[in-house]
């Protein structure tokens, strides 16, 4: 391993000194709860013999035995495969493996419990879609359901998109006295090119093409087991894995079926086993993930240009940790550091071409050479990030490292801190009078970051959507839909609106969004304020919009604002009829439980 360890970039530093100062009472709590069950011991020794005998009742009589000891290890799996979704399908053979893997390094292997899988891809523009965020902390739930029997000492999570990443980290964080790593599937073939793919999704946008033209065209994008190839919310939540040191070196985008990739998983397995309190060397998960690694990941989010969506993962796993990240964080980190990749929806290449040209070896070690990473934290493989410069082969059945490249194979792909594609990460903050958004500017047109139009205002995508069909989105506007928060329906992604928004804007207009609704991780070239907070639902200023009010979005400025005045306005606020959907009738039942502080906080982890 390379011994380069320059200083920390001095923002980075500093943003991680604040945020520990920040953290430090609910951190000190998280950390002595997780300390105190490390002192315990492992859990199943405490078991009474009828729980303990439940628990292993199963199980072969090999296992049994050891199971009734103190000394053997047990592993628990938590897995979301299902076979409908293209990225969990490949998860299916992988109990098996991890469970001959473990047997023979000497432990036992459990699966533990299943979680729920959705896809954003599917629900899109649906009612299900108003689901997905509350889905992430159902997977949390969930998560924490399967390690609550005691019977675990360390764990593997198996899942790969969009919130049930974050979900599964969340739960197992509340048994962070394990050691835990992820488990990839890895993306599918390349396929058709993104780029082309969303060529079509405009033309049929535009009535140029038809259904069957469309669907061909999905289908030849979408049409393999694995990862869908763009660089969205799944992954960026591979990249994000990673660089906390909860997978295996260069494992994120190794493809589905390969004998690396069986090989990475059977060897992830062993390295858990070797990280429980009974093993060589005790890593619990809740010590792994602090200040450092949390920095860590938001850096290779903005150096990669990666989902908007994990402005709210993040804070929500950062909180589960005990560590209080804030959307100022993002903000001062995204000052400091480059965009170094230039993946579809931020470049025509795919997550496949980037791994074949340097892939994570390169863009961890670049990182680190900037001193834009922490390299002293504790990883899967051990301590320090150094480890991630490397890349694995196969050696017979087992995966060995040697050295990452030095060097980018395509550099209109990927580059080094040197030399970035620009100098900053591409996503900001905005505030103004409407309150505070996030907007993604890697993909927007330099000559789009700023958009002063007057406002035309939607109480859902849907109403958008026929506007733009009926030919009445004319001139230049600001779309700003509204009531789309997750007090109001669950928060639904409104990615739907990427393709008609494109359409006016290739034909000369100028069009922004702004909403309180969030957008799909591949959101593109249409400038989008979104996450606007408060939201609508709470009596945020956007429920007080007027069509015909001049909204200016100022990405270069940092600054959202409607230049009218809103004081003495009623909210405009839907009826709970008109706005009713799967997500708000779920909500309704959630403040009836929890009441609608709790309720709305516990989706951004606040």
């Amino acid at each position: 391993m390379s011994e380069r360890h320059p200083d920390v970039h001095p923002v980075v530093a500093e943003v991680t000194r604040r945020l520990a100062e920040r953290s430090a009472p609910t951190r000190s709590a998280y950390l002595e709860r997780i300390r105190e069950a490390v002192r315990r011991g492992p859990a199943r020794t405490s078991l009474g013999c009828a729980n303990l005998a439940h628990g292993f009742a199963a199980c072969g009589v090999g296992d049994k035995l050891a199971l009734s000891g103190d000394v053997t290890p047990n592993v628990a799996i938590v897995s979301a495969y299902n076979d409908m979704l293209s990225a969990h399908q490949p998860l299916g053979a992988y109990p098996e493996i991890i469970k001959a893997a473990v047997s023979e390094a000497g432990g036992v292997a459990q699966f533990a419990g299943g979680v729920p899988a959705m896809c954003d891809g599917i629900t899109q523009g649906r009612e299900g879609m108003e689901l997905s965020l509350f889905s992430r902390d159902v997977i949390a739930m969930a998560t924490a359901v399967a390690l609550s029997h005691d019977m675990f000492d360390g764990a593997l999570m198996l899942g790969v998109c969009d919130k049930i990443v974050p979900g599964l980290l969340i739960g197992a964080l509340s048994f962070g006295h394990l050691p835990v790593a992820f488990v990839p599937a890895g993306p599918m073939p390349s396929g058709l090119p993104n780029k082309e793919k969303a060529r079509v999704r405009q033309r049929f946008a535009a009535g140029e093409v038809g259904r069957t033209e469309l669907l061909q065209a999905e289908s030849a994008a979408y049409h393999a087991p694995g990862t869908c190839t763009f660089y969205g919310t799944a992954n960026s939540n591979q990249v994000l894995m990673e660089v906390m040191g909860l997978h295996l070196p260069g494992a994120t985008f190794e493809q589905p079926g390969s004998p690396l990739r069986d090989a990475l998983t059977a060897e992830t397995a062993r390295r858990v086993l070797g990280n429980t309190a009974l093993g060589e060397d005790h890593v619990p998960l809740g010590e792994q993930i602090d200040e450092r690694a949390i920095v860590n990941a938001v850096v290779a989010l903005l150096a990669t240009g990666g989902s908007t969506n994990h402005t709210l993962h993040l804070v929500a796993i950062a909180r589960a940790a005990g560590v209080h990240l804030t959307w100022d964080d993002f903000a001062d980190l995204s000052e400091v550091v480059p965009l170094l990749t230039r993946m579809y929806p931020n470049g025509a290449a795919d997550v496949n071409r980037f791994h074949e040209v340097g892939g994570m070896a390169f863009l961890i070690s670049t990182l680190l050479d900037a001193g834009l990473l922490h390299e002293d934290v504790r990883t899967l493989v051990g301590r320090g990030l150094d480890h991630y410069r490397r890349v694995p082969r196969l050696e017979g059945s087992a995966p060995v490292w040697t050295e990452g490249p030095k060097e980018s194979a395509d550099t209109t792909v990927l580059r080094g801190a040197e030399e970035p594609f620009a100098p900053d990460g591409g996503l900001r903050m905005l505030s103004g009078n409407l309150g505070r958004a996030v907007i993604k500017v890697s993909a927007v047109a330099s000559e789009r970051h700023v958009v002063e139009a007057p406002a035309r205002v939607f109480g859902d995508q849907a109403e958008l959507q026929e506007a733009f069909a009926a030919g009445e989105l004319t001139g230049d506007f600001v779309a700003v839909v509204r009531f789309q928060g997750p007090r109001a329906n669950g928060m639904p992604e409104l990615h739907k609106l990427t393709p008609p928004l494109a359409v006016l804007q290739d034909r000369g207009q100028k069009v922004a969004l702004v909403t309180d609704g969030r957008m799909s991780g591949a959101s593109g070239k249409v400038p989008a304020a979104i996450h606007v907070s408060p939201e609508a639902e709470a009596g945020g200023p956007l429920a007080r919009v007027r069509d015909g009010d001049i909204v200016r979005l100022d990405a270069t400025r940092g600054t959202l604002e409607v230049l009218a005045d809103l004081d003495g306005r009623e909210d405009a606020r839907p009826s709970v009829s008109s706005a009713a959907g799967t997500g708000r009738e779920l909500f309704s039942v959630l403040r009836g439980a929890v009441g609608p502080a709790e309720a709305g906080a516990g989706v951004f982890g606040l």
